[in-house]
């Protein structure tokens, strides 16, 4: 009960969160909140295989197949690693470079500690997913700069003081809150959080004799090593690239038909091809009136 109770605060909070990070996104309603594995997902009615295909001509149920397929990329709840510091956006999960892999977690009253991850297969933190809401934060760039925020759960931001202490406590953006993600040169795919006084968080070993005692998290260490490098695991739905990728194939899904009729005849296998190339690459529109230059030159040549 307890389980499922918090996994209802996850995804609760992560709708009002992201749809907060994102004022000016005209989708920021359709934000949904988080999934996790073993949730029954509903069944979705399967439709009517549809004779459209290239050469097919574009019905209904063509739409409808677009519109289910941008449905699915805006409904994309599996969560991914970022690969370069710009793709860190949205609800994000930062991993510890702990022994048994932890989260950067807070409470609600704004403890920061290292949270022992739940979701993950063999210890890979690169498989790692949030299962509680205490270790989600949402990432967003300071407003003129280059430097990110953070935005726990209960709505109050990271920060670190001048002596290395992490907290999250504040509702407003000082230079405390801020931070800089940077890539780590050696290992891909791995981060550091820098502090604008240039310290990195750290993991420090507990100096405490029981063997379950957490690590420390703080904010003081003055060079890169292992304890600073960390993954930064987040929403599929919000990386750049992925993104791209969706509406790169959004941008190629288009008939036969529809391109005869563009043109004005009927085309050939390559004539198509070349189109629907064009399409992606951005370049349609003189592709396009290469082909109708084209039937021109024959109907008259």
């Amino acid at each position: 009960m307890e389980l499922a109770a918090s996994r209802s605060r996850v995804r609760r909070s992560l709708l009002t969160d992201a749809n907060r990070a994102f004022p000016d996104c005209p989708t920021r309603r359709m934000v949904k909140p988080l999934s996790f594995k073993g949730d029954k997902r509903p069944k979705k009615r399967k439709r009517a295989a549809d004779a459209d295909r290239d050469d097919g001509e574009a019905g209904p149920s063509r739409v409808q197949k677009l519109n289910n397929d941008d449905d699915a990329a805006a409904d994309d709840d599996s969560w991914v690693s970022a690969d370069v510091a710009t793709d860190v956006v949205g609800p994000v999960m930062i991993v510890l470079p702990t022994e048994k892999p932890s989260a950067l977690a807070c409470d609600p009253n704004g403890k920061v500690f290292a949270m022992p991850i739940e979701n993950i297969v063999d210890g890979n933190p690169t498989s790692a997913e949030p299962h509680d809401v205490r270790m989600v934060w949402v990432a967003n760039k300071v407003s003129g700069t280059d430097n990110f925020r953070f935005k726990g759960h209960h709505g109050r931001y990271l920060a670190c003081d001048k002596i290395g202490f992490l907290s999250a406590t504040s509702e407003a953006i000082s230079p405390l809150e801020c931070f800089n993600v940077i890539a780590t040169a050696d290992t891909p795919s791995t981060f550091q959080l820098q502090t604008l006084r240039e310290t990195f968080v750290t993991i420090k070993p507990s100096t405490s004799s029981k063997s379950t005692a957490p690590a420390e998290i703080r904010g003081d260490e003055d060079k890169i090593t292992f304890n600073t490098t960390m993954r930064i695991r987040m929403q599929a739905r919000f990386k750049p690239k992925l993104k791209a990728s969706k509406e790169e194939k959004a941008l190629s899904k288009i008939s036969r038909r529809e391109l005869e009729e563009a043109v004005g005849r009927r085309l050939d296998e390559n004539e198509v091809k070349v189109l629907k190339r064009a399409r992606r690459e951005g370049d349609y529109h003189e592709r396009l009136l290469d082909l109708k230059v084209k039937n021109r030159h024959d109907k008259f040549g």
